[in-house]
């Protein structure tokens, strides 16, 4: 079985080496348009305005994340501030508490995912985006209150984060629910990695920022802090995002047209949790292939996210005041790598090149890949200066995985991407259930560190190849079917009638007997008694009445026997 796997995904590889290389062309539908647009200024042109201010939100919710991850290095140990002032540590948590702490934000930032992605899909995503932002802003802030009454309130804490979770969760399927109204085909990597690359600009300054803070100030400061940034971005996006082009305050005709007959019609109508395709969506290959990826993805990505600054601290020694800085770099590297792949995936594809599905499998084998090396040279490299540069080309190589797996859901099923990536991330989400395989493994022990790259290492390689196997480039057939219009109470109609059905074939079987003396007494009864053989007088004129109607259906009536008189009713001319 995996001999046949690892042939399957040489294969593939193969294949896409070959199509890169090769001097066919692939005809895009995309490509079939004719309309252009005026050549203006890209930040004259709305759909990138949104693109910019989105990348801003998402940087502003993962600084928000890290926030706790930086926090804790003065909450629980003995610490020294940029003043050469000791603070002795004000929280006593153990590594499990610590953990739990840390992975009640990804529970609740699982649950919201398919929601959300309903919701984006039916209701103006744009308001769902910003929504979700200024809730964890404000829970932000809500959340370092509440933690100077540690311990009565630390329960009451990882209720706060797993709702910031929940407001969180539904920023990645909102924003797919926006690109579909805003993004042309052929602009889809390169608006999509603009807006998702806020993730990594939000780590490459929140991680310095929230050490600056909390060496400078206090550990509560960060909270603070991005809290108020998150309710300041709220009141912009209000003003520059619409819902749609036709709904858009300020667009011009020019841009509307032109994304308008790109995208083409848009169909959201009568779309509930009990009208979308289901087993289609949870039995594709395709689609799993896309969840795969996002779990491994995220596997990466939360233990950097979340231990990135104790990693430096407990193996290389570094301090926590030069690890914010060195910090950036990594974050900086994916950053500039995610926004060049999205134009060479966008420019590959527009010039036929490539087909969809071989970019999409190529760039997130060499995100994947680069990740992976690296981090299994971080397993065993202890040399800080080293160490550090395999920290950067592993983030910074993992940033060709947004133009593969993360873009693919308007590939297969651009009607349902904010539900698929629902899907996606929620169940990838759970990844951030590894912080507390983390904790476990490193807490008071260096070595354990070693076990944590190889673990992610592994995961990494598992992505790869379901990805090259089951990944697919083109709309899938069940994406292209219209959804069956069925409203709530039709459905709790018809479930009722299920049920209803299912419990009268219990009862009729149960009462097979009653039902055998029913039948023998319908048997015995007068009315259903069959007739004998002697006829009765008068019975000629039914045989007369029988041969009449055969003869009209085309058959041949016996001849009366020679010299018998035939009794009849009628009297004799």
């Amino acid at each position: 079985m995996v001999g046949k796997m690892l042939k399957k995904s040489a294969s593939a590889i193969s294949d896409t080496v070959r199509r890169t290389f090769s001097t066919k062309t692939w005809e895009h539908r995309e490509q079939l348009h004719s309309l252009t647009e005026n050549n203006k200024f890209f930040l004259y042109k709305v759909r990138w305005q949104i693109a910019l201010l989105a990348h801003l939100g998402f940087a502003i919710s993962f600084g928000i994340r890290s926030n706790f991850g930086v926090a804790k290095n003065r909450m629980v140990n003995n610490f020294t501030d940029a003043y050469g002032y000791i603070h002795e540590k004000e929280f006593y948590w153990t590594a499990t508490e610590i953990g739990m702490m840390e992975s009640s934000f990804f529970y609740g930032y699982a649950v919201s995912q398919i929601p959300a992605g309903v919701l984006a899909a039916k209701f103006a995503p744009n308001k769902l985006f910003m929504l979700g932002v200024l809730v964890a802003a404000t829970l932000n802030i809500v959340t370092a209150f509440a933690l100077q009454f540690h311990p009565f309130t630390d329960v009451f804490v990882m209720c706060l984060q797993a709702i910031q979770g929940l407001a969180l969760g539904v920023t990645y399927p909102a924003m797919h629910g926006v690109w579909k109204y805003w993004a042309p085909p052929l602009e889809r990597s390169k608006l999509a990695t603009t807006t998702f690359t806020g993730s990594s600009v939000g780590v490459m300054i929140g991680l310095p920022a929230s050490a600056y803070l909390v060496s400078h100030i206090h550990w509560s400061a960060p909270f603070y802090v991005f809290g108020a940034l998150g309710v300041v971005w709220a009141l912009l996006w209000s003003y520059v995002s619409g819902s749609s082009p036709a709904n858009h305050g300020y667009i011009s005709a020019d841009e509307k047209t032109y994304i308008t007959e790109k995208i083409g019609t848009v169909t959201v109508q009568n779309m509930t949790l009990t009208t979308l395709p289901w087993r289609d969506m949870l039995t594709s290959t395709a689609v799993w292939a896309i969840i795969i990826c996002s779990f491994c993805r995220s596997w990466s990505f939360f233990l950097l996210l979340g231990n990135q600054l104790t990693y430096m601290k407990d193996v290389l020694h570094i301090d926590i005041r030069n690890s914010g800085l060195i910090a950036i770099f990594p974050q900086l590297g994916m950053t500039i790598v995610t926004l060049t792949s999205g134009q060479v995936a966008d420019y590959i594809r527009a010039s036929g090149k490539m087909d969809t599905g071989s970019v999409r499998k190529m760039f997130n084998t060499l995100g994947f890949s680069f990740e992976a090396c690296m981090l299994g040279c971080l397993a065993f490299v202890r040399d800080p200066v080293i160490a550090i540069v395999c920290l950067i080309i592993a983030c910074s190589g993992s940033g060709m995985c947004l133009s593969g797996f993360n873009v693919n859901h308007f590939d297969i099923a651009p009607r349902y991407a904010p539900i698929l990536m629902g899907i996606a991330n929620g169940l990838g989400a759970f990844a951030g259930a590894g912080g507390i395989i983390t904790n476990s493994l490193t807490y008071e022990n260096p070595d354990g560190w070693k076990w944590v790259f190889v673990l992610a290492m592994s995961v990494d390689l598992f992505g790869i190849i379901f990805f090259l196997i089951f990944a697919r480039g083109e709309i899938l057939p069940w994406a292209l079917e219209p959804e069956k219009k069925e409203t709530f109470n039709e459905f709790v109609r018809r479930m009722s009638t299920i049920v209803r059905s299912i419990s009268r074939r219990t009862k009729n079987h149960s009462s097979d007997t009653d039902y055998a003396k029913m039948e023998e007494e319908r048997r015995n009864s007068s009315e259903m008694k069959a007739c004998t053989k002697s006829e009765p007088e008068g019975s000629e004129s039914v045989n007369n009445k029988t041969n009449v109607a055969a003869a009209a259906l085309g058959a041949v009536a016996e001849e009366p026997a020679q010299g018998k008189n035939l009794k009849t009713d009628r009297p004799e001319v």
